[in-house]
């Protein structure tokens, strides 16, 4: 009887590692960040082919209630002059914004002498975290817990400065700076070691920053 159940435990052993594996078993977390997208409208009237005081005074009024902060896009678009666009280009330059070329399409069209600013808002989030639906115990299956990921992602969601670098990257400049490229490397072997004493008398901090004759 006793090779019996031994049997029976190697054979259950050898079933549960030809388990096929499921789609909550793995690396990958259950809950990753997304990224909504919302636009706001705004139509000014340039008659004259430039913003009025008070149309410009409304505009920044308009980009103070949105909040207007990095991460936005703002677009303009409509039958509008070059001066009326370096208008909203001065006003978004006050909250540390420019005018990105191009336009989403919106929901109707520019009436004529009107200029159309659209501000673009993405905001990241995870949806379903925390999710704890899942018991850790027991986890016969090796199930990935159901709030795997949502620690790491809910916090990159938080974090990231413009939500829409999470969809696609940044297109680089056509001339690479090779003093940018070199920043990282030149901190690392110039920089003492933190918390370590012997390693800051060793290897103090190096002033790499060159100085002129008009500096000194």
């Amino acid at each position: 009887m006793r090779n019996i159940l031994i049997l029976a435990a190697l054979a259950s052993t050898v079933t549960a590692c030809n388990t096929p594996k499921t789609a909550d078993q793995g690396l990958a977390a259950l809950h990753v960040p997304v990224v909504s997208s919302t636009d706001f409208v705004y139509d000014a009237s340039t008659p004259s082919g430039s913003l009025s005081p008070e149309d410009a005074g409304r505009l920044d009024g308009w980009f103070s209630g949105l909040g207007l902060d990095y991460g936005d896009t703002i677009y303009v678009n409509g039958d509008y002059s070059p001066l009326a666009r370096a208008q909203v280009a001065e006003i978004a330059g006050r909250y540390g914004m420019l005018i990105t070329a191009g336009a989403p399409a919106s929901a109707g069209a520019a009436q004529p002498s009107t200029l159309r600013v659209v501000v673009s808002r993405h905001r990241a989030s995870v949806p379903g975290c925390p999710d704890w639906k899942a018991p850790s115990n027991p986890n016969f299956s090796n199930a990935t817990l159901s709030n795997f990921g949502c620690g790491v992602n809910v916090n990159l969601a938080a974090q990231v400065a413009n939500p829409e670098d999470l969809v696609h990257g940044r297109t680089g400049p056509a001339a690479e700076d090779a003093e940018t490229a070199a920043k990282a490397i030149i901190m690392y072997r110039n920089w003492p070691l933190t918390g370590i004493r012997p390693g800051q008398e060793l290897r103090p901090f190096k002033n790499t920053i060159s100085t002129t004759k008009d500096d000194k």
